[in-house]
């Protein structure tokens, strides 16, 4: 339990940014929260890494630092961000109590995410019986969910330089609305995946299902929010109405084209 509470640290102290803007939290917080948490799990379980388990966290870090990176440039050139996500006054409505127990969730829940690869070191160095052939399939899809998101922000980034004013329906947004929501989704089910014949008890298995159902919420809780803000600026547009019509808003195949209706996913 000693690693579960140095990376419960170290994520508290990477997700605190969240004190000084609050979209931190969840963006800068998030991306090298997960980063550094990679890093530390290597650290603490150096001797018990094999090849597939450190890819694993080298994907992570890949991952996380590059989304917080993203994040952070894509918030400081947008002026409608700086306006609405770093506004001091906007922290000081927040009760104190409220902003802690965000920041105790972001710490808990990001651990949480990257627990599977963390238990399957940590048994591994017990001497359980820990198989390679599961770590190798979560890398595997974690790397498609990777490139599955950083294709679709560059798409989405392009789209808006060419025409800011229009949604963004081309190129992986003609699969879903949320590409890159729904590469998150692959990313995480890819860790999860990686617990796989890792000898996980029902206390592990528990804590990353946590981590992935978590991540599910936050992601299709994105979508939502989303949605409603596109609803307010294209709604009108017929182009638009058609898009969300025959165009599912997060996984390929389910026919789900609206979550704006669902008030239990708001957060």
């Amino acid at each position: 339990m000693t690693y579960l509470l140095i990376l419960f640290a170290v994520s508290l102290l990477i997700s605190s940014v969240g004190w000084k803007y609050f979209i931190y939290f969840f963006s800068l917080g998030y991306g090298y929260g997960i980063a550094a948490l990679a890093i530390t799990i290597a650290i603490l379980f150096f001797g018990a890494l094999t090849p597939a388990s450190a890819i694993l966290c080298i994907l992570l870090v890949i991952f996380g630092c590059r989304l917080g990176t993203y994040l952070l440039i894509r918030e400081r050139k947008a002026a409608a961000y700086r306006k609405i996500l770093y506004d001091p006054s906007l922290q000081k409505k927040k009760p104190i109590t409220a902003i802690l127990m965000v920041w105790l969730f972001c710490a808990i829940l990001y651990v949480a995410q990257v627990s599977p690869v963390v238990f399957r070191l940590a048994n591994a160095t017990e001497g359980k019986p820990v198989t390679e052939l599961w770590a190798w399939i979560g890398a595997a899809v974690t790397l498609c969910g990777i490139l599955l998101e950083a294709f679709s922000d560059m798409q989405k980034s392009a789209a808006k330089k060419k025409n800011p004013k229009r949604f963004v329906d081309t190129g992986l947004f003609r699969i879903v609305r949320c590409p890159n929501y729904l590469g998150e989704v692959v990313i995480w089910t890819g860790i999860l995946l990686s617990g796989i014949g890792a000898s996980l008890t029902v206390w592990q298995w528990v804590i990353a299902a946590i981590g992935y159902v978590g991540i599910l919420y936050v992601m299709f809780s994105g979508a939502r929010r989303l949605e409603l803000r596109q609803n307010e600026v294209y709604g009108n547009d017929p182009e638009y109405q058609a898009y969300v019509k025959k165009t599912p808003i997060l996984i390929p195949l389910l026919p789900i084209y609206s979550l704006a209706k669902y008030k239990w996913l708001q957060a």
